[in-house]
């Protein structure tokens, strides 16, 4: 029988604490991209979506 040891269990809190922290910065970045694209977007559609959405959620964008 063998008992788990306090070094390879805090391993694996680092692992998982490293792994959440990648997560999180990449779907930030994600995000930031989309935003830009639309916010900057020369597309009317993608645009005018954008701009519907924001006033549906009452966030003024004028």
């Amino acid at each position: 029988m063998s008992t788990p040891s306090i070094a390879s269990s805090s391993v694996g809190v680092a692992t998982a604490s490293a792994t959440r922290l990648l997560q999180s910065a990449i779907a930030a970045c994600l995000g930031l991209m989309i935003v830009g694209f639309v916010g900057f977007s020369h597309i009317e559609i993608v645009h005018n979506a954008a701009h519907d959405t924001r006033h549906a959620n009452a966030f003024p964008c004028h």
